[in-house]
């Protein structure tokens, strides 16, 4: 087992990428954050607790579950989560945060699935971990916690203490 990011490393990011959202909120001072089921969701609840103690602006804050998005339902099992956007994206910048990029695939799906909900302004993509040779599809994120070089085969895993047990970022 390889340890890629601490928990000490990974606040730090937190606290980096939260900085770097706050910056670039619209004039309205509004940031639209939308956290992908599952795990991305907990990366996303950390970067907005973050946010709420470093600025007074307005988060619209959604998780979205891209289940039944995705090209491969017919091929694996996946669990369907529960989406909740108690809120319109219409014509706002809304931020897609997930835990790690690997191949984009997810992102596609959530991009279709994002468009159920309205019509963005524009989206941008937030993540901790760009596994960045290893993109099947033309996605890059605007906003990146750690970039790193990973064979294909290799997983890369985001632990959580509240679901884990542990916080860090492994290749086991």
């Amino acid at each position: 087992m390889k340890t890629i990011l601490t928990a000490e490393e990974i606040q730090l990011i937190i606290k980096r990428l939260a900085l770097q959202l706050i910056e670039t909120a619209s004039a309205q001072n509004e940031i639209t954050i939308i956290g992908l089921q599952p795990r991305g969701v907990l990366f996303s609840d950390k970067l907005i607790e973050c946010i709420k103690q470093l600025s007074d602006c307005t988060i619209n804050y959604g998780k979205l579950d891209i289940t039944f998005y995705r090209d491969d339902i017919r091929d694996n099992l996946h669990l369907a989560t529960k989406t909740l956007m108690p809120f319109s994206i219409e014509d706002k910048k809304v931020i897609i945060v997930d835990d790690v990029l690997f191949t984009g695939r997810t992102i596609r799906a959530s991009l279709d699935a994002l468009l159920a909900f309205g019509r963005p302004a524009k989206v941008e993509l937030c993540v901790l971990i760009d596994r960045k040779l290893c993109r099947e599809f033309p996605i890059q994120p605007d906003y990146t916690g750690r970039a790193i070089e990973t064979l294909t085969g290799e997983k890369v895993k985001v632990l959580w203490q509240e679901i884990d047990g542990d916080h860090k970022v492994i290749i086991p």
